[in-house]
């Protein structure tokens, strides 16, 4: 279903979540400790939704969930999704109407050092995640939420679509891409034919306020400048779709609406900003470093490390003419808004507050 034309301003009302929507929803969030299962809470609870979290403790210090108390806006759940005999009774006492699915060890260097790890939680902790939602009788919709690295990387210079072949070097790769395949399997044998629609998400790299994972670009900056140390740059012309963490997750929401009023939507979606906007490590940085106003960058002349793709962008047409998806800020809007909100963080701002000003402000498209 193609969505009907309109101005710039119409267009992104109607991408706008609906809060008529999601307003008293039972919603089960998997992975709401994370970077951007935070935030995906956050703007559920402002949207009126009853948000059932399930995750692992943070893995940093600091951390948005603690800084941001996501803990006030849903009931939340310590639960490894390897454990299947304990997350099953949790997600059948949350008795969701809509799942995500994002917990999973999201990282491609440590899935190198703890490759049974990344495969027994982002496979087998998706078979788990989705055998419990087939109990679920409440279920309506649910979205996996895989990354932009499931593709089979050719190197190539066209962006990847949803037809093109799953594969991945690293075990983190691989074991999103196994996810693809059980997601898929699993929606043919058992929830098409409940009345669940099921889909997966593959989103490009994010960035934006509050996270402070290791190996990944703007927060090894932030903590290599707030230190006053320099920050090492290991691939500098490695590509790749660069968005605000609220661009995926608009898209999640919206494709979650839309598989409830069409459950013939269901299926794979990838999100991401125009495919020719895709940059590299070092043009990224070059605007942060510019925008932070001070901290060194040092380019390693070497490739050191594991194997990692060299360029990588999405085709985001599927999600434009069924879902109505377009991205909405640039990289450099992107990259502001992420320095501003550590630099005003820093400051004592508060963390909620501020990542509900970006809400604010993502949703008027300003």
């Amino acid at each position: 279903m193609a969505i009907r034309a309109g101005t710039l301003e119409e267009v992104v009302s109607r991408m706008n979540p609906s809060g008529d929507h999601w307003r008293g929803k039972r919603v089960l969030v998997t992975g709401h400790s994370g970077f951007k299962g935070a935030w995906l809470t956050l703007w559920l609870h402002r949207l009126g939704a009853q948000v059932t979290g399930i995750s692992l403790p943070p893995a940093t210090e600091p951390n948005l969930f603690a800084l941001a108390h996501i803990d006030t806006l849903c009931t939340s759940h310590f639960c490894d999704i390897r454990d299947f005999a304990t997350l099953k009774p949790i997600i059948a006492a949350a008795r969701p109407e809509v799942a995500f699915h994002l917990a999973a060890q999201p990282l491609v260097r440590a899935s190198y050092r703890e490759p049974v790890e990344t495969f027994a939680t982002n496979v087998l902790g998706t078979v788990h995640v989705l055998q419990a939602l087939r109990a679920v009788p409440t279920l309506k919709a649910a979205v996996i939420v895989t990354t932009d690295k499931v593709y089979r990387n050719h190197e190539w210079v066209w962006p990847y679509r949803e037809t093109d072949a799953l594969g991945g070097h690293d075990p983190y790769s691989a074991s999103k891409a196994a996810a693809e395949i059980v997601t898929a399997s699993y929606r043919e044998s058992f929830l098409r034919e409940q009345g669940v629609a099921l889909a997966t998400a593959r989103a490009g790299n994010v960035i934006g306020g509050g996270d402070w994972s290791e190996d990944r670009l703007i927060p090894d900056a932030i903590r290599a400048w707030q230190s006053g140390q320099s920050l090492t740059l290991r691939r500098p012309q490695a590509t790749r779709p660069w968005q605000h963490v609220l661009e995926p997750l608009s898209g999640y929401l919206r494709l979650a609406e839309q598989l409830h009023v069409d459950p013939a939507a269901a299926g794979e979606y990838n999100f991401g900003p125009e495919p020719h906007e895709a940059a590299s490590v070092q043009a990224v940085i070059e605007r942060a470093q510019a925008l932070y106003g001070s901290g060194d960058v040092v380019m390693t002349p070497t490739i050191e490390g594991p194997h990692e793709a060299g360029w990588l962008a999405l085709e985001i047409a599927k999600a434009r003419s069924v879902l109505g998806y377009i991205p909405r800020w640039s990289l450099d809007e992107s990259v502001r808004r992420t320095l501003e909100w550590y630099r005003a963080q820093a400051a004592a701002s508060a963390a909620r507050q501020l990542c509900e000003q970006d809400i604010a402000a993502f949703e008027s498209c300003a």
